[in-house]
Order: structure tokens, then C-alpha cells, then sequence
């Protein structure tokens, strides 16, 4: 512990500010670990509480709002490289959609606290032209209510987490086999996850230029059905689509699916 707070003492705010602004942008830090950690630097007076909030939010918010640029002018490709990195990118997209699909702009409201989200939504409410003003006030509540709660967390427990680190000091070899052994487990369990969905990450594709050709083919024309798979904010009503296709909601594909010709080659896009 003594370590601990004389990092803080040095540098607690900077590392604060670091730590939230990593996890914002995407990289896998122990965010809320850190937050409870300054928490506890606040209730010792090693750290003030009111600029600690306000670094870590401005810090958090900052790093929302580079990914919300981003997804705004990459759409896709940041969207796709962060489902890359999921354990699970079965559900990576999907899950962030579902939620704006469902509470729209309030998603970023309660998204820090939802593994996979927290990460997607920022590029998400860019990628769907969220305007500026309104991704700011509610991600800047969001990120408020995340950083307020395990900081509190922190702060009312301080002689509870002094103590621990204490005996973990006084354990001194013994802890650090053990953190040993379990960050192996941990970094066995991703593996292990990222093999099981490897499956997920081979997608049939076929070129554009062989989808036009049997469109525009008299002979293969009938025998080729475009389904428009979109999900929610990049579709609308008005929205532009391949000529011929038809649409299908992605929230609801079990039972979308079941209507879907079987004697037809079927190709889906979505974003």
C-alpha cells in the first residue's frame, strides 16, 4: 500500500487521467480498479476529491469524443476492427445496436457500465450522425455516473482496501505467485474464448462486380434474392438500398429467416 499511495501522491492525477482515457479509446486497463483505487487516495488525503472527478471525467469524455469522430468519418471500419478485438464478435455489434435500438441516445448514459458497450457505443452514436451537442451532454452524464460510483466506492471503503494491500505486502511471494497464476488463467480464458468463436470471424463474401452480373443476367436474375440486414440507425425508411432488395430487421432474424425463400441464392449487406 505504501507504494500504491505514494504513486498517488505523485502522480494521481495524471495516472487517473491516463487510466480512463486508455479505456475510453478501447484498450483493455482496469479502469474502474484505478477509479476505486483514487477513491481511497481521496478519503486519505492524498488526492483531492472534486479535481480528481473533473480530470477523470474531461479525460473520459475526451476519449469518448475521439472515438465518436472517428466512428463518425470511419463508420465501419473502426466499428469492425473493435469487434475483431471482442472475445465474442458474434455479439460485439450487435449488442451496442440493440441497446440504441431500444433507449436510442440514453444508451451512453448507463454504457460505461456494460462490458463490449462501453467501448462501442461512442463510435456507434458517431457512425449514425448523433449530433455533437447531444453525444456530449449525455456521455458526459454517463461518464460522470460511471466515475462518481466506483470513486465513491473507493472512498467510502478506503480503510477496507488499506487493509488489503497490506496483506497482500505481508504475504509478500506467496500473493505474487498467486497473481501470477491468475492473470495465466485469465489470459488462458481469452484464448480460449477467442478459439471457440474463431468460427464467427470467416464470412463468405463474394465480389460486388459477380452480384451485378447475375442481376443484370435475364437467366440468373430470378434465382438471386439481396437482403438488406442493416442494423438500426444506419436504416430508415427513406434510406437508399440496392435496387430489387428487400428488407429484413436484424433484431428479429430467427423469425425473419423462416420467411425467406429456399430456392434462391441469398445475399445480405449491411453496413
Amino acid at each position: 500500500m505504501p507504494d500504491l499511495l505514494t504513486l498517488f501522491a505523485r502522480h494521481g492525477y495524471t495516472l487517473v487521467a491516463l487510466i480512463v482515457f486508455l479505456e475510453a479509446i478501447g484498450i483493455p486497463v482496469p479502469a474502474a480498479a484505478g477509479l476505486v483505487a483514487a477513491g481511497a487516495a481521496c478519503a486519505l488525503h492524498i488526492m483531492h476529491p472534486l479535481p480528481a472527478a473533473l480530470v477523470a471525467i474531461a479525460a473520459m469524455v475526451t476519449g469518448d469524443w475521439l472515438m465518436f469522430v472517428i466512428g463518425r468519418y470511419s463508420g465501419w471500419a473502426l466499428l469492425g476492427l473493435l469487434c475483431r478485438l471482442s472475445m465474442n464478435p458474434e455479439t460485439c455489434i450487435l449488442r451496442s445496436a440493440e441497446s440504441f435500438y431500444k433507449r436510442g441516445k440514453t444508451t451512453l448514459i448507463f454504457a460505461k457500465f456494460v462490458p463490449g458497450v462501453n467501448t462501442m457505443a461512442p463510435p456507434l452514436a458517431g457512425s449514425m450522425r448523433m449530433r455533437v451537442l447531444t453525444f456530449l451532454r449525455y456521455d458526459s452524464l454517463g461518464a460522470s455516473l460511471y466515475i462518481l460510483a466506483y470513486g465513491s466506492a473507493g472512498f467510502v471503503f478506503s480503510g477496507l482496501i488499506r487493509e488489503i494491500f497490506q496483506g497482500l505486502v505481508a504475504a509478500g511471494r506467496v500473493m505474487e505467485i498467486l497473481v501470477l497464476l491468475a492473470l495465466t488463467a485469465y489470459f488462458a480464458y481469452r484464448f480460449w474464448i477467442y478459439r471457440k468463436h474463431r468460427v464467427y470471424r470467416v464470412v463468405p463474401r463474394v465480389l460486388v462486380e459477380e452480384l451485378a452480373a447475375r442481376l443484370q443476367s435475364e437467366e440468373e436474375r430470378d434465382q438471386v434474392l439481396v437482403v438488406d440486414v442493416r442494423s438500426y440507425g444506419y436504416y430508415s425508411a427513406g434510406a437508399q438500398r440496392i435496387h430489387g432488395s428487400i428488407r429484413i430487421e436484424p433484431n428479429h432474424l430467427e423469425e425473419e429467416v423462416k420467411l425467406l425463400p429456399k430456392d434462391k441464392d441469398i445475399y445480405l449487406y449491411c453496413t
